[in-house]
């Protein structure tokens, strides 16, 4: 590393838990995150605070004037924006070690293989189940670990899924789209809550990455910013998955 790489990240390395190996395993990590909106943002702005050397970005949307009350990474003059674009710009600003690769489209089946692939950590923060289940079936297949959050009005929820074919997979969890989703759109949500579920979500990312702690594999927090509550429940895996169950094999 180079000096100046040293005094930005000295108070991480000098974390037993990450240290000057878990430091370089950061800085040629390759995290994607699917989904530059109100959670993937704030998972960014962490994971290259932190050296994570690459961080790909994949989302076809433009900034509006509704997304600034949660999706931090954006300022007033991004509106009409490319998502990727601004959030590329706000993230090289904060660390220019941090290689950016931009995916300026739709993630789809023709697609989500080639990306997926070339990534160690997937991170999905999208607002619609096609997208998720096809993330998640990606990443089952190619065994890269996905972390998962979701939210809305006053709640939140993360997962991390280890893709090892033994635990659970996001459909464990949602086997099928639920007939009445909501959308942040629909209900509403309290922009600190993004900044909440997605810092954890970097947090969660960099705890694979250097082998620190505990992952939150096979387990789902629950967030309740209204009540100020929070606790962590068991998400075994289900044989009858669509997507991993033995059942369906």
């Amino acid at each position: 590393m180079q000096r100046d790489e040293l005094e930005r990240y000295a108070r991480q390395i000098v974390l037993k838990e990450i240290g000057g190996a878990g430091q370089q395993a950061l800085s040629t990590a390759r995290v994607l995150i699917v989904g530059a909106g109100g959670l993937g943002g704030p998972a960014g702005l962490y994971l290259a605070a932190a050296g994570v050397g690459h961080i790909g970005v994949i989302d076809e949307d433009v900034v509006a004037l509704s997304n600034l009350h949660r999706q931090v990474q954006f300022r007033t003059d991004d509106v009409g924006t490319l998502k990727t674009k601004a959030t590329s710009n706000t993230l090289t600003a904060i660390n220019p070690h941090a290689n950016i690769h931009e995916y300026r489209h739709k993630i789809d089946l023709d697609n989500a293989q080639d990306i997926i692939e070339d990534f160690d950590v997937v991170l999905d923060g999208t607002d619609n189940f096609e997208a998720r289940f096809l993330v998640n079936a990606v990443c089952l297949r190619t065994q890269i670990p996905l972390v998962s959050g979701a939210l809305g009005r006053f709640e939140g929820q993360l997962s991390v899924y280890k893709m090892d074919n033994k635990s659970a997979c996001y459909r464990c969890f949602v086997p099928n789209e639920p007939p009445e989703a909501e959308t942040c759109a629909a209900v509403g949500v309290v922009g600190a809550l993004a900044g909440i579920i997605g810092s954890m979500m970097a947090m969660e990312a960099i705890k694979i990455i250097t082998n620190s702690g505990q992952p939150l594999y096979g387990k789902l927090f629950l967030y309740d910013g209204l009540n100020g509550e929070a606790r962590t429940i068991s998400l075994p895996n289900d044989p009858a998955c669509p997507a991993c169950g033995v059942d369906n094999k």
